[in-house]
């Protein structure tokens, strides 16, 4: 059974912080003001709690439990936080790219036989993220529910992920 004594420290930071880069991501990438942040934000909880309930991708169990923890919240911070220690709003979306790129190589080469499996999360946890808000509306009514932005970002965590 997989398990983070399987990785070192900052190995299995990086892959805890993963769900967290490709939310931000999506975020970052046409940001929707405070209710549509508010939305994606739950959003990407709710995706957090579907693969709880449905995976069978013994990484991502692990993960998920990690992150259940105040150990696990704590160590998924410190991998955001020092991937924005020198924090400049136009470097989150590429940031958070290559946070996604690393994570997934970590996988890889730890986990080969779980990697596909949790590249599929991390775009699941994407795509459920850019469609929690409408964007270019007003008050939550009217615009798109996925922008160009959005969409382009997506093919870039995509391409990350490959």
């Amino acid at each position: 059974m997989l398990s983070k004594t399987d990785f070192a420290v900052d190995e299995w930071g990086e892959l805890l912080a993963a769900p967290l880069m490709a939310a931000m991501a999506v975020t970052a990438a046409d940001p929707s003001g405070l209710l549509g942040l508010i939305k994606e934000n739950f959003a990407s909880a709710k995706a957090l709690i579907a693969a709880k309930q449905t995976s069978a991708n013994e990484l991502i169990k692990a993960l998920i439990a990690d992150l259940e923890t105040s150990e696990g919240r704590a160590a998924a911070r410190a991998a955001v936080q020092s991937r924005f220690a020198e924090h400049k709003p136009d470097q989150i979306k590429p940031r958070a790219i290559e946070a996604l790129r690393q994570a997934v190589t970590i996988a890889g080469q730890k986990a080969p036989a779980e990697a596909a499996g949790f590249k599929a999360w991390l775009r699941d946890v994407a795509k459920t993220v850019s469609e929690a808000s409408s964007e270019g509306g007003f008050m939550g009514m009217g615009g798109v529910a996925v922008s160009e932005a959005e969409k382009a970002t997506l093919a870039e965590i995509d391409q990350a992920l490959t």
